[in-house]
């Protein structure tokens, strides 16, 4: 099994798309008002957007992009005009990680986890 796509829902997807354009997803489906799909710079993941009459409650979702180059990823969307909540940080996860939210509110992580993603030291070995 192979994860290769989330969808997060969206109240406006007209004023979603260009926020997620200008993270650097490439637009590959548009299918106003309802549905648009986004293919991930890296990979074969796509990442979608859904409308909805309503958002969920809560913290919701937390969608995690990961970026080899963090910092400087980070540097450039500031100076396209996208807001952080979290500066880049190193976690006592082993990963290095800044967060922001859409302009629904799902919460979004780019981070770099390098090889601790998949293996930290305390992975547990079957």
């Amino acid at each position: 099994m192979n994860l290769n796509q989330v969808t997060v829902p969206s109240l406006d997807l007209t004023l979603a798309i260009p926020f997620y354009e200008k993270l650097g997803l490439k637009l590959i489906m548009k299918s106003l008002p309802h549905y648009a799909r986004f293919l991930c710079p890296e990979g074969n993941s796509t990442f979608s957007i859904h409308q909805t009459d309503r958002l969920p409650q809560g913290e919701g979702v937390h969608v995690y992009f990961e970026c080899k180059d963090l910092d400087r990823r980070v540097t450039e969307l500031k100076t396209k005009g996208i807001e952080f909540t979290q500066e880049p940080v190193d976690q006592n996860w082993l990963w290095r990680e800044a967060r922001l939210k859409d302009l629904d509110g799902n919460q979004l992580v780019l981070f770099y986890g390098g090889e601790n993603r998949i293996n930290p030291p305390w992975r547990i070995n079957n």
